[in-house]
């Protein structure tokens, strides 16, 4: 048994744990991480679509989704689905989300959401000015192909401006004005100004190497099994291989793992897994120099470098990432129709990528310590919103590992 006095243990090496880490450094702790991936860019931190979105306020489970995700149901290439099943959990969590996706919950969170992201947002650019990872300050424009979609995001930038959050309703020549590098076919459009995107895989090797350099101690290959217990009282965990690592406090930061891990300690967090895609083109026909959103197909679209990445889909089903054709010809369907100069053939050797992420049925992570055992400390259900919210998610960690203290009671685990 490795035997660490202090020592602190974070469960995950994703973008939350990895933001967790550099932070809890920063505060003079003693970290390791314990990865269960390779080292490789094989999570979902790594081939997400590299967005960080004040824009974002609205909580997953929103008014009217309810009555939108029941519509998209019955197309095989909607950017949602749930995959029918017998499962208690699933029922449990759909029942929650449906509560929640009204105003009230709306109006009871944006607030929140919104003073998370500006927050991170400045993070990023604190951490950019250490070390590059392509943080292109230029905005995010929802683009919306239809009238109606255009009117929907005006209702949303109304909101914003509320917020703080700046934000520009354009018709279409000064979508093409803000943009001029790309071809478009769209009614208009709404530009996040303070909106931002990345390399998300230059961003976790910085993350990963600011740890190790400061001291910090990341594991690869290796998988938590079960907690050692002492008196009650979590002490460390247990690896596959048998090794006993003791353990002053435990970040659970597994994503869409983190609900069998919280079930060991006899509490199972109301969490779902929702599996998106992402296609990133070499060689793209055009490249555009802002990020985007297509309003109403939801998929994200990304230039890293010389690289253009498309993201969507949000799709229920367990913990698998097998990929679903159909899904991906949605993605490659939406991306013709509002961006012409690009056909099939520009995806046809494009290897699909997949990752789950972590859903809550209200649309807030979870951020706090777990009941009973207030040396766990759990950050995951980020939906999303995990690259975006990872350096204020880390922050807030490493506050409540250093000062035992508690971020806004609203973030905390919620059973």
């Amino acid at each position: 048994m490795q035997n660490s006095s202090g020592k602190i243990i974070i469960v995950g090496g994703g973008v939350i744990g990895l933001c967790t880490a550099y932070y809890a450094i920063q505060r003079g702790l003693n970290v390791t991480v314990l990865d269960r991936d390779p080292e490789t860019e094989k999570g979902c931190s790594f081939g997400n679509a590299g967005m960080v979105v004040p824009s974002h306020f609205i909580p997953l489970a929103a008014p009217g989704m309810i009555a939108k995700g029941m519509r998209w149901m019955m197309n095989p290439e909607s950017p949602f689905y749930v995959k029918p099943r017998l499962n208690w959990d699933l029922m449990k969590w759909g029942i929650q989300f449906w509560k929640h996706a009204n105003e009230k919950h709306t109006e009871a969170v944006k607030g929140l959401l919104t003073e998370l992201s500006l927050e991170s947002r400045k993070l990023f650019s604190g951490l950019a000015e250490k070390e590059d990872f392509s943080l292109i300050k230029r905005g995010l424009l929802m683009l919306c192909k239809t009238q109606k979609g255009l009117d929907a995001e005006s209702s949303v930038a109304a909101m914003a401006n509320e917020l703080g959050i700046r934000a520009e309703v354009c018709d279409s020549a000064r979508v093409s004005q803000l943009d001029p590098g790309i071809e478009m076919d769209v009614a208009g459009g709404v530009w996040f100004e303070q909106d931002c995107h990345l390399d998300p895989n230059k961003f976790m090797h910085v993350l990963r190497r600011q740890i190790i350099n400061a001291g910090g101690e990341i594991r690869y290959q290796t998988e938590v099994t079960d907690y050692l217990m002492k008196g009650g009282e979590v002490t460390g965990v247990k690896l596959t291989d048998g090794e006993e690592i003791t353990a002053s406090k435990i970040v659970m930061a597994c994503g869409a793992w983190s609900p069998a891990m919280t079930q060991k300690l006899g509490k199972k967090l109301c969490m779902q897994s929702g599996k998106g895609y992402s296609l990133t083109l070499k060689n793209p026909a055009q490249l555009p120099e802002l990020c985007s959103i297509f309003a109403e197909a939801k998929v994200a679209v990304t230039p890293i470098g010389d690289t253009l990445r498309f993201a969507g889909t949000m799709e229920i089903g367990g913990n698998n990432l097998d990929i679903n054709p159909r899904r991906v010809r949605g993605i490659i369907k939406s991306v013709k129709e509002y961006f012409p100069q690009f056909c099939d053939e520009d995806f046809s050797e494009v290897k699909p990528w997949a990752g789950l992420r972590p859903c809550t049925p209200d649309g807030v992570p979870y951020i706090g310590k777990m009941p009973d055992h207030e040396n766990v400390i759990v950050a995951t259900g980020h939906a999303m919103m995990g690259l975006s919210l990872g350096p204020v998610t880390g922050q807030l960690v490493a506050k409540i590992l250093d000062q035992n203290s508690e971020p806004d009671q609203r973030l905390g685990v919620r059973f």
